[in-house]
């Protein structure tokens, strides 16, 4: 009996798309909540640009991550790192992969062409400047001959990708652009999802420097690794904390989203701490880790729900 072939949700490895909705949702939230606007256009448009550009650079990192033997070295892939192993199980998906990057590429462009129509003029070069920098990290993070992440950029452009651009592209979709408070908003959400590439930088350590793609972990050892992930966490939740104070009032509902902090930081600090080479301790804290991004995001965007709701700016 032959293996049942992958899904596209599975190619495209969907259950990700949180690190993308998250800011696109919050940031929408609250630039609308600055404008005393919903744009509910601009909305659909932005979103279905931010999965378009998040399915390529996931189906992208797959496909080089396999031809340039990453995924082929390493032996402890997971749910929580290394990949979808997808091409290397089944060989002849490759050809389908590059037209599904392509094609989603196709449609993030499509849907930045059609925001021009309802976005403010001087907001395009925004826009285009947005899309173009995404699809260039979505192919270059592990495609020759740039390869982000393995020249010690890549745990920037995460950070970067999918916080202040993904934020600053959802305050667009909404007709604003460089407020204050969305400067101040920009961070979060990237230092959330750059957390995940950490803990998954850790499990994949020996993969990783074996294959010539050498992130922080390899760079610094597990330990100094282990570090600047708790650094960044606290980073963000101070950044929450002043977000907060500054929308005044009903912005204190923000709070709601460290919530998950107080129940899974400490633990996963813990693991990390005292086991931080080993991978089958690194799995559990990884998986802790992810259960913290996904219910801080969507905490952090009823939190900003709640107070576009009920709070004036």
């Amino acid at each position: 009996m032959q293996p049942k072939e992958p899904t596209l949700t599975q190619m495209m490895r969907a259950p990700f798309f949180s690190s993308i909705l998250s800011p696109l949702i919050t940031g929408s939230l609250l630039a609308s909540s600055i404008t005393h606007h919903f744009h509910w256009g601009g909305f659909f448009l932005v979103v279905v640009m931010g999965l378009g550009l998040h399915a390529a650079t996931n189906i992208y990192n797959d496909i080089y991550d396999t031809l340039q033997g990453t995924d082929r070295i390493n032996r402890l892939r997971n749910e929580f790192s290394g990949g979808s192993g997808l091409i290397i199980q089944y060989p002849h998906l490759l050809p389908k992969m590059y037209r599904l990057a392509h094609l989603s590429l196709l449609v993030a462009l499509l849907a930045t062409a059609v925001l021009m129509l309802v976005v403010k003029r001087d907001l395009w070069i925004y826009l285009w400047v947005l899309y173009l920098l995404s699809a260039f990290f979505s192919k270059f993070y592990t495609a020759a001959p740039i390869k982000l992440a393995s020249r010690g950029l890549g745990e920037f452009s995460v950070w970067f990708a999918f916080g202040p651009m993904a934020i600053l592209i959802s305050s667009i979709s909404q007709n604003l652009g460089l407020h204050p408070l969305i400067l101040t908003a920009m961070p979060i959400t990237g230092i959330s999802t750059l957390s995940i590439l950490l803990m998954g930088q850790l499990i994949d350590y020996q993969a990783d420097k074996d294959s010539g793609k050498w992130g922080v972990a390899v760079r610094l050892g597990s330990r100094s690794t282990t570090i600047i992930y708790l650094i960044v966490q606290l980073v963000l939740m101070l950044n929450v904390v002043l977000l907060s104070f500054l929308l005044k009032g009903f912005g204190l509902l923000l709070l709601i989203s460290l919530f998950p902090y107080v129940q899974w930081l400490p633990k996963i600090g813990k693991i990390l701490l005292s086991h931080h080479h080993q991978a089958e301790a690194l799995t559990r804290a990884a998986g802790m880790n992810v259960k913290l991004h996904l219910r801080f995001s969507v905490l952090l965007a009823l939190g900003m729900l709640a107070f576009k709701l009920l709070g004036k700016i």
